[in-house]
């Protein structure tokens, strides 16, 4: 006879806080009093009063009290499309009111289809109709969830057979030390990592819209680490979602979309809209009558050193939109039109038609978080694996009507067409390795095994003996004739993350992190690149850059913030063991080292000659890091599982004229592993 075992378990315990939904780490919201200034050209005529979509519609953020001045770049259309196009800003106190073109019905875009497979009619981001058209969302900010309300949350944390003292049930979010189902407490590193990511932020009129990106006292000549990075801010933003504050998070993702639409250019030249600025610092302006007012100033890389754009910013900005989504429920800032506007203007940057004959994205160097020459142009891993992501963020997110239909039809055939890509060609291991290895080259076929012509001499000696027999790994680069061996440790984390990798190649990653613990962890986790480039390599390939000397920096440095990127893919690979060893490793270090930005040496074992302390995003990576350890459950939300229908689809159409066959039927029973 069987027998059920009846086993008896503990209720699952929310963590309640008691606090003001105005108000975050004692800075309270403002209230926006909207004014709307249209650029007058002939033939347009527009009656304020009595225009409802002017008043009803207008995209509401809190704290953000600014003149938004002549730089501010419309999104608008040609004449000969909806008529007239109009400037829009705003002169708030305490909010921001920002109305566009593309804003004011966002959903109504070019529904025309035509056969031709890459078909990117979702760029034509316009209103049909002019101003007129009856806007698709109406939101008032009374509406929105959590913002402008004065009602407290009686938040408790209450154990099961435990009575609930009302009086002692007031306590404040940074009073809490002890959770719910037997949870240790905040260690003291802990607490000081809090104090001094607390002291990072920073507000606008009020409100906290972000971190800084460093908070050394001894600093002198801070350059733009006194500013709030998009990139950087991710960790922050992860561990104030985790702890329950999403104020912080919501102010960011809304005014740096608003952000994303002014004027940057350099040399008379600017870049395409959509564009999300790599950092922005709170300013402020004299007015008369000895009187002040704050306002953002955003950097799109014109100040940058090198003047590069920063590629990864808005697919940073959407992975994190996600997030925010997943943590808090709070899922109606996605709906917003503006924001539902700024996902598809990335997108479209993202996926417009090129040159390139690969499904990867072309960048330069030094368009990411190594924004130095470091010979990562091209096609680096860091980058597609951050696509990868933020397209498959954008296929849960976007809503689905007939003007993102062919939005929506770009990013499932671009998710396709990228993983088999990464899979196929990025992939090495020992079997791998021993096949370029026995390359011919110079084949002129469709049916090539050497697809991109590498030279078997391109593989580096050092790789030979390196690779271990049970790991593998994503190569930093793909090119013709040119493979780059480097471990890179950021995008292999995002290939674990996101799924771009199989299940097996993802296991294998972290096999060869374990095998090579003393390379890339060693004292201090985790290696940015490994192995660093050297000698004539080093003089040639970064042009003797005094700040990426060997084992420094950019340049086989270790950064301490990649920890929790590390510690997410090691809970999604049920192998959080690994990360908690680098974590106890790190809790050591850190707080006596005061939280550099990175290490030098081979093995990490000295501060960065160039290293800012208190360096914010590697408070944040710890902080990040100790909560996803200890509320696991947490890290199911930031990640994603294989997507069997993405790789199915295929839209080449070689099958059907039976002239040649689609090499991705030849590889498929290797890329479903």
């Amino acid at each position: 006879m069987n027998t059920i075992n009846l086993i008896k378990m503990k209720p699952f315990y929310r963590i309640l806080i008691e606090r003001r939904t105005r108000a975050f780490l004692g800075f309270p919201s403002g209230k926006c009093f909207n004014s709307f200034i249209k650029k007058n050209s002939p033939g347009s005529q527009l009656n304020l009063a009595h225009n409802p979509i002017i008043h009803n519609l207008s995209p509401r953020i809190p704290g953000f009290r600014c003149v938004l001045g002549q730089t501010q770049k419309p999104i608008s259309t040609p004449s000969s499309i909806v008529g007239q196009s109009r400037v829009f800003s705003s002169t708030c106190n305490g909010e921001l009111s920002l109305i566009t073109r593309a804003s004011l019905n966002v959903r109504n875009y070019s529904t025309s289809v035509e056969t031709r497979v890459n078909e990117n009619n979702f760029e034509r981001i316009y209103v049909q109709g002019g101003l007129n058209v009856k806007p698709v969302v109406v939101e008032r900010i009374d509406k929105d969830e959590d913002i402008g309300r004065d009602e407290t949350e009686s938040i408790l944390v209450v154990e099961e057979g435990e009575s609930v003292n009302k009086d002692n049930s007031g306590a404040g979010l940074n009073e809490i030390e002890v959770l719910s189902g037997g949870i240790e407490k905040e260690t003291a590193v802990e607490r000081e990592a809090w104090r001094l990511l607390k002291e990072a932020v920073v507000t606008y009129c009020g409100s906290p819209v972000g971190t800084l990106a460093a908070s050394d006292p001894a600093d002198k000549l801070p350059l733009n680490y006194d500013q709030v990075f998009i990139r950087d801010f991710v960790p922050s933003a992860l561990a104030f979602l985790l702890k329950g504050e999403g104020e912080i998070v919501r102010n960011f993702l809304l005014h740096t979309l608003q952000l994303q639409s002014w004027e940057k250019t350099v040399d008379c030249y600017s870049p395409g809209q959509g564009l999300m600025p790599a950092s922005f610092k709170v300013r402020t302006v004299p007015l008369d009558e000895n009187k002040v007012e704050e306002v953002l100033d955003p950097d799109f890389g014109e100040s940058a050193i090198g003047r590069v754009a920063p590629v990864d910013s808005g697919l940073w900005w959407i992975i994190l939109l996600r997030a925010y989504g997943k943590i808090t429920g709070d899922y109606a800032l996605q709906e917003r039109v503006d924001v539902q506007t700024g996902i598809k203007l990335i997108l479209n940057l993202c996926l417009s038609d090129g040159f390139d004959m690969f499904p990867s994205l072309l960048v330069t160097d030094g368009s990411c978080m190594i924004d130095r020459r470091m010979g990562i142009h091209g096609h680096p891993l860091e980058i597609q694996s951050l696509f990868y992501s933020a397209l498959r963020c954008s296929r849960e997110m976007l809503s689905l009507d007939d003007g993102s239909k062919n939005l929506v039809r770009a990013v499932n055939n671009r998710l396709s067409a990228l993983s088999f890509h990464i899979r196929e060609y990025y992939w090495v291991d020992m079997r791998k390795i021993n096949e370029i290895y026995r390359y011919k080259t110079e084949e002129y076929s469709t049916d090539a095994t050497n697809k991109f012509n590498i030279y078997p001499e391109q593989i580096p000696h050092w790789l030979m003996d390196w690779i271990p027999e049970k790991g593998g790994y994503m190569i930093g680069n793909l090119q013709p004739a040119h493979m780059d061996f480097r471990f890179f440790t950021l995008g292999n984390l995002w290939s674990i993350i996101s799924s771009l990798g199989t299940p097996k190649q993802n296991n294998s990653i972290l096999n060869l992190v374990e095998a090579k613990w003393d390379d890339l962890v060693g004292h201090m986790p985790l290696k940015i690149c490994y192995p660093a480039l050297e000698s004539e390599e080093w003089r040639i390939i970064t042009g003797s850059d005094p700040k990426n000397t060997p084992w420094s920096y950019h340049n086989g440095g270790s950064w301490p913030t990649l920890l929790w990127q590390f510690t997410l893919a090691c809970i999604k690979m049920g192998r959080a063991e690994l990360a908690q060893k680098a974590v106890d490793l790190a809790e050591k270090r850190l707080p006596a080292d005061h939280w550099p930005e990175y290490y030098d040496t081979k093995t990490g074992k000295f501060i960065g000659k160039q290293s800012r302390l208190y360096q914010t995003w590697t408070v944040a990576g710890f902080l990040t890091s100790k909560m996803l350890l200890k509320n696991p459950e947490m890290a199911s939300l930031l990640f994603w599982e294989e997507d069997y229908e993405l790789l199915e689809i295929c839209v080449c159409g070689l099958s059907k004229s039976g002239r040649r066959k689609c090499s991705r039927v030849a590889a498929r029973s290797q890329i479903l592993i």
